[in-house]
């Protein structure tokens, strides 16, 4: 664990349930005095605290010093997604916030389940939980749009991974692309694409929707 989030930290002194935290304070078994690293998660700033005091209900913790120390991808990614299956995205999500996806837009493209619901709130939880492994000192942002003709609107330079385009390399410096949910895109919706923006896979297999996600972040990565 790289640090610990709280949204308190830059207070002088942090208050914290040792239920919430007891990973920290119960199987690590921190003792008093120890040094610890908190995040807020808003701003780039790492904060040094010390324990003051711990008992079975609560902590105690003061600041010691904080320092401006950033740690992200070097390419900031906009991912646009039409919606799957949640499981899916919620098991992606670590990896895609480890390469440095700065924002995800989740589109309800022509083939998804409209009986999909994003809990932006629960995957808000497991970005902080991966970003205290890796690392990483912001939260990806995410929104949720009603169909493709939205999403074109916003992001009308964006790349689309579909098939028929010139297959992505290392080369490419685009920072935007969207990707279709199994089955990929329709008829109706590939006439409405401009043809310039579709790139290809280098790949003979067809590729499951968060493993073609994933492939073009550590491609431009």
């Amino acid at each position: 664990m790289q640090f610990i989030y709280s949204k308190d930290s830059g207070c002088d002194s942090l208050h914290l349930k040792t239920k919430e935290y007891a990973h920290i304070f119960k199987v690590r078994r921190v003792k008093n005095g120890q040094a610890l690293f908190f995040r807020n998660l808003s701003d780039d700033i790492l904060y040094q605290y010390k324990l003051i005091k711990v008992d079975k209900k609560d902590a105690i913790l003061e600041l010691i010093q904080s320092k401006t120390y950033k740690v992200e991808a070097k390419k900031a990614l906009h991912v646009g997604w039409c919606v799957v299956d949640p499981k899916t995205i919620e098991k992606t999500l670590p990896f895609l916030n480890e390469l440095g996806i700065s924002k995800i837009s989740f589109v309800y493209c022509d083939f998804s389940q409209k009986n999909f619901k994003i809990d932006t709130n629960r995957l808000k939880r497991i970005l902080v939980n991966s970003s205290q492994q890796c690392g990483r000192s912001s939260l990806m942002e995410f929104e949720i749009l009603q169909d493709l003709n939205e999403y074109l609107a916003l992001y009308p330079h964006s790349k689309i991974i579909d098939f028929g385009g010139e297959n992505i390399t290392k080369s490419d410096e685009f920072s935007s692309y969207l990707v279709g949910c199994e089955g990929g895109f329709s008829k109706n919706e590939r006439e409405k694409m401009d043809k310039s923006n579709i790139i290809g896979l280098n790949s003979k297999i067809i590729l499951r929707s968060e493993t073609a996600i994933l492939y073009t972040a550590s491609v431009l990565n």
